[in-house]
């Protein structure tokens, strides 16, 4: 049985006093969460990821929204792995669509980025999704499964079993819109069923979260479809009442 996941992406929000309050709010809500199967966490910018982890029990998830593929080396601005697990961050977030589209991060860009993070053991959260032209085109599952395909070029089934999928429509972030739940299933059951074509049986352990405008008032009927694993929230996860609606929209 897979567990739910709910992870809030914070993006650029939040100054790490604001983060730390949050937190301090948000630790009540894991024994909620682990009592009904559902792993739960927010990813803060990179300022808080230290504040925030020592904020919340271990089984609360922190997870970093993006990170470099080097260890170490001449790349401004940019933070590796080995500085995220020296504060005890083991998540990433992979190639959400705003990175995709601000910072022209491809699909192989993300596949060397997994690699590095599954080398050391960590989880990344690799988002893929198409854009308003392409969706109403209806070339949607072409432009899925090909970022699927490099975004996770050579990893074994071994290896593709500890990736969690993340689909977020682009036209449905940030816009108010949100794909139904019939549109989203269809998607997200495609997806399962391409990652079956790669790597087999353990496509059935994968996770794969549907994003894209996800509310307190829509999130259970996601959560009702077979292949929805959980959530990727952008904004509804910035509010602690919010993110506790979330949470009990998910049990």
């Amino acid at each position: 049985m897979r567990n739910k996941l709910l992870l809030g992406n914070w993006k650029m929000n939040k100054t790490t006093t604001e983060a730390k309050e949050f937190a301090a709010a948000a630790s009540s809500l894991l024994e909620i969460a682990s009592a009904h199967h559902v792993d739960i966490g927010v990813a803060p910018s990179f300022l808080s990821l230290e504040a925030v982890r020592k904020a919340l029990p271990a089984a609360f998830i922190v997870s970093a929204q993006n990170v470099n593929e080097h260890d170490h080396g001449a790349y401004t601005g940019e933070v590796s792995i080995p500085m995220l697990k020296d504060i005890g961050i083991d998540w990433a977030i992979i190639g959400h669509s705003e990175r995709r589209s601000y910072n022209a991060e491809t699909s192989l860009a993300c596949n060397a980025k997994i690699k590095a993070l599954l080398a050391a053991g960590m989880t990344p959260v690799y988002c893929l999704g198409e854009s308003l032209e392409t969706f109403e085109k209806g070339e949607t599952k072409a432009f899925v499964s090909t970022q699927l395909k490099e975004g996770l070029k050579d990893l074994t089934p071994d290896e593709a079993r500890k990736v969690i999928i993340a689909y977020e429509p682009i036209w449905a972030i940030g816009t108010g819109k949100s794909a139904t739940k019939e549109i989203a299933e269809d998607v997200i059951g495609f997806i399962r069923r391409t990652l079956r074509e790669h790597f087999g049986p353990v496509s059935e352990d994968m996770r794969i979260l549907y994003g894209g405008s996800v509310k307190p008032n829509n999130v259970r009927e996601y959560m009702e479809c077979p292949n929805i694993d959980g959530a990727l929230v952008g904004g509804a996860s910035l509010n602690i009442d919010s993110y506790r609606e979330l949470l009990e929209g998910m049990i």
